[in-house]
């Protein structure tokens, strides 16, 4: 980033960059993926390995346990401790006469509510 005396040019050259960066990424993800096709992987070093473990059986219990981990430890959350997983305006007290200005429907909701909100 250059930088400026200003935030707002920062800001602009900034977003610039990470709007570019997915695409030079893709292009040189498809250069890659060119050049691999045209030449083929090779081996530098001329060893010969055949230390080869099998994908199936090894990799996939291996990442079947971290799933089955990370899903027991989401459950233990949700069940145990579920205030940490809720929003802070759950707990304000409801008033049923009055809806909070901040209050916003999702996205795909806005159209509704601004129909609503014009009758």
């Amino acid at each position: 980033i250059w930088g400026g005396f200003s935030v707002d040019a920062t800001l602009t050259r900034f977003f610039a960059f990470h709007f570019l960066l997915p695409f030079i990424v893709a292009a040189a993800t498809l250069l890659h993926l060119l050049f691999l096709h045209e030449t083929g992987s090779n081996n530098p070093l001329g060893l010969n390995s055949d230390a080869e473990i099998p994908f199936h059986p090894y990799f996939t219990y291996k990442d079947l346990l971290g799933f089955a981990i990370l899903i027991i430890c989401l459950t233990i959350l949700a069940l145990f401790s579920p205030n940490l997983l809720g929003d802070p305006d759950n707990f304000t007290p409801a008033n049923p006469l009055v809806t909070p200005p901040h209050i916003k429907p999702e996205w795909y909701f806005l159209f509704a509510y601004a129909i609503l909100r014009s009758i």
